[in-house]
Protein backbone atom coordinates (compact mmCIF):
# COMPACT_ATOMS: atom_id res chain seq x y z
CA UNK A 1 0.00 0.00 0.00
CA UNK A 2 1.16 3.43 -1.39
CA UNK A 3 1.96 6.01 1.76
CA UNK A 4 1.11 9.60 1.32
CA UNK A 5 4.63 11.54 1.36
CA UNK A 6 4.95 15.86 1.64
CA UNK A 7 6.48 17.26 -0.83
CA UNK A 8 5.74 19.39 -4.09
CA UNK A 9 3.09 20.02 -6.04
CA UNK A 10 0.86 18.09 -4.11
CA UNK A 11 -2.72 19.04 -2.63
CA UNK A 12 -3.33 21.83 -0.11
CA UNK A 13 -1.68 19.86 2.78
CA UNK A 14 1.15 19.48 0.59
CA UNK A 15 0.91 15.64 0.37
CA UNK A 16 1.45 14.06 -3.02
CA UNK A 17 -1.57 12.11 -4.09
CA UNK A 18 -0.25 8.60 -5.11
CA UNK A 19 -2.37 5.79 -6.80
CA UNK A 20 -3.13 2.28 -5.17
CA UNK A 21 -2.01 -0.14 -7.81
CA UNK A 22 -3.25 -2.94 -6.09
CA UNK A 23 -6.12 -5.15 -7.43
CA UNK A 24 -9.37 -6.12 -5.62
CA UNK A 25 -9.61 -10.11 -6.19
CA UNK A 26 -12.63 -10.58 -4.09
CA UNK A 27 -15.04 -10.28 -6.77
CA UNK A 28 -13.49 -12.15 -8.74
CA UNK A 29 -12.92 -15.35 -6.34
CA UNK A 30 -16.97 -14.83 -5.34
CA UNK A 31 -17.45 -15.37 -9.31
CA UNK A 32 -15.43 -18.01 -9.92
CA UNK A 33 -16.90 -19.99 -6.90
CA UNK A 34 -20.16 -18.93 -7.94
CA UNK A 35 -19.64 -20.53 -11.45
CA UNK A 36 -17.37 -23.61 -10.18
CA UNK A 37 -20.82 -24.51 -8.28
CA UNK A 38 -23.00 -23.89 -11.64
CA UNK A 39 -20.64 -26.47 -13.56
CA UNK A 40 -20.25 -29.20 -10.88
CA UNK A 41 -24.11 -29.14 -10.94
CA UNK A 42 -25.24 -29.07 -13.81
CA UNK A 43 -22.03 -31.53 -15.60
CA UNK A 44 -23.49 -34.71 -14.11
CA UNK A 45 -26.42 -34.12 -15.90
CA UNK A 46 -24.90 -33.14 -19.47
CA UNK A 47 -22.98 -36.48 -19.42
CA UNK A 48 -26.46 -38.46 -19.96
CA UNK A 49 -27.19 -36.38 -23.24
CA UNK A 50 -23.69 -36.56 -24.99
CA UNK A 51 -23.99 -38.06 -28.22
CA UNK A 52 -21.09 -40.73 -29.16
CA UNK A 53 -20.50 -42.29 -32.47
CA UNK A 54 -19.34 -45.87 -30.30
CA UNK A 55 -17.00 -48.00 -32.74
CA UNK A 56 -18.06 -51.55 -34.20
CA UNK A 57 -18.07 -54.69 -32.01
CA UNK A 58 -17.50 -58.33 -34.16
CA UNK A 59 -19.56 -59.70 -30.76
CA UNK A 60 -22.84 -61.22 -31.38
CA UNK A 61 -25.90 -59.71 -30.76
CA UNK A 62 -27.94 -60.91 -27.78
CA UNK A 63 -30.72 -63.39 -29.59
CA UNK A 64 -32.62 -64.98 -26.53
CA UNK A 65 -33.94 -62.25 -24.69
CA UNK A 66 -35.30 -64.05 -21.37
CA UNK A 67 -38.46 -63.41 -20.34
CA UNK A 68 -39.59 -63.59 -16.85
CA UNK A 69 -41.26 -66.87 -15.41
CA UNK A 70 -45.00 -66.21 -13.84
CA UNK A 71 -45.74 -67.60 -11.37
CA UNK A 72 -50.05 -66.82 -10.34
CA UNK A 73 -51.99 -67.70 -7.00
CA UNK A 74 -55.25 -66.85 -8.13
CA UNK A 75 -58.29 -66.81 -5.29
CA UNK A 76 -59.43 -70.12 -5.77
CA UNK A 77 -56.04 -70.94 -4.56
CA UNK A 78 -55.00 -72.46 -8.05
CA UNK A 79 -51.59 -72.45 -8.97
CA UNK A 80 -50.16 -71.51 -12.52
CA UNK A 81 -46.55 -71.50 -14.08
CA UNK A 82 -46.97 -69.22 -16.90
CA UNK A 83 -50.29 -70.02 -18.35
CA UNK A 84 -50.60 -73.57 -17.10
CA UNK A 85 -51.97 -75.19 -14.19
CA UNK A 86 -49.70 -76.61 -11.59
CA UNK A 87 -49.43 -78.07 -8.14
CA UNK A 88 -47.88 -76.93 -5.32
CA UNK A 89 -45.92 -79.87 -5.11
CA UNK A 90 -44.58 -79.89 -8.00
CA UNK A 91 -43.66 -76.26 -8.41
CA UNK A 92 -40.45 -76.66 -7.25
CA UNK A 93 -39.69 -79.05 -9.12
CA UNK A 94 -40.95 -77.78 -12.42
CA UNK A 95 -39.15 -74.08 -11.89
CA UNK A 96 -35.76 -75.73 -11.08
CA UNK A 97 -35.93 -77.61 -14.51
CA UNK A 98 -36.88 -74.51 -15.91
CA UNK A 99 -34.02 -72.55 -14.57
CA UNK A 100 -31.46 -75.32 -15.56
CA UNK A 101 -32.87 -75.11 -18.90
CA UNK A 102 -33.36 -71.34 -19.37
CA UNK A 103 -30.39 -69.80 -16.50
CA UNK A 104 -31.39 -67.51 -13.93
CA UNK A 105 -34.78 -65.49 -15.06
CA UNK A 106 -36.47 -63.50 -13.09
CA UNK A 107 -39.31 -64.68 -11.46
CA UNK A 108 -42.98 -62.78 -11.48
CA UNK A 109 -44.87 -63.34 -8.25
CA UNK A 110 -48.65 -62.69 -8.46
CA UNK A 111 -51.43 -63.48 -6.63
CA UNK A 112 -55.00 -62.37 -5.51
CA UNK A 113 -55.56 -59.94 -2.71
CA UNK A 114 -57.62 -62.31 -0.92
CA UNK A 115 -55.34 -64.86 -0.43
CA UNK A 116 -53.97 -65.58 3.30
CA UNK A 117 -50.48 -63.92 3.73
CA UNK A 118 -49.20 -67.20 4.90
CA UNK A 119 -49.92 -68.77 1.56
CA UNK A 120 -47.88 -66.07 -0.24
CA UNK A 121 -45.18 -66.22 2.06
CA UNK A 122 -44.88 -70.50 1.38
CA UNK A 123 -45.26 -69.81 -2.47
CA UNK A 124 -41.99 -67.46 -2.09
CA UNK A 125 -40.10 -69.99 0.04
CA UNK A 126 -41.29 -72.69 -2.98
CA UNK A 127 -39.80 -70.14 -5.41
CA UNK A 128 -36.24 -69.56 -3.58
CA UNK A 129 -35.98 -72.92 -2.92
CA UNK A 130 -36.02 -73.72 -6.67
CA UNK A 131 -32.77 -71.67 -6.95
CA UNK A 132 -34.20 -68.42 -8.36
CA UNK A 133 -32.50 -65.28 -6.72
CA UNK A 134 -34.50 -62.53 -7.94
CA UNK A 135 -37.80 -62.97 -7.25
CA UNK A 136 -40.38 -59.92 -7.47
CA UNK A 137 -43.93 -59.34 -6.53
CA UNK A 138 -46.25 -57.68 -8.66
CA UNK A 139 -49.08 -55.34 -7.60
CA UNK A 140 -51.66 -53.24 -9.64
CA UNK A 141 -51.11 -49.28 -10.09
CA UNK A 142 -53.58 -47.50 -7.34
CA UNK A 143 -55.82 -44.63 -8.92
CA UNK A 144 -55.34 -41.26 -6.95
CA UNK A 145 -59.02 -41.65 -5.85
CA UNK A 146 -59.17 -45.07 -4.24
CA UNK A 147 -57.67 -45.39 -0.82
CA UNK A 148 -55.85 -48.85 0.95
CA UNK A 149 -57.78 -50.14 3.84
CA UNK A 150 -54.45 -49.12 6.05
CA UNK A 151 -55.02 -45.53 4.96
CA UNK A 152 -58.56 -45.71 5.73
CA UNK A 153 -58.14 -47.05 9.28
CA UNK A 154 -55.65 -44.43 10.05
CA UNK A 155 -52.29 -47.12 10.27
CA UNK A 156 -48.75 -45.62 9.40
CA UNK A 157 -47.65 -46.44 5.92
Amino acid sequence: MAVPTPGKGGNERGFNASVMADINITPMVDVMLVLLVIFMVTAPLLVAGVRVDLPKNAAPRISHVQKPVVVTLAADGALYLGDGRIDLTSLEVRLAELRAKEGDALVYVRADRRIAYGDVLELLGQVANSGYQRISLLSQATSASAQSPLAKSGAPE
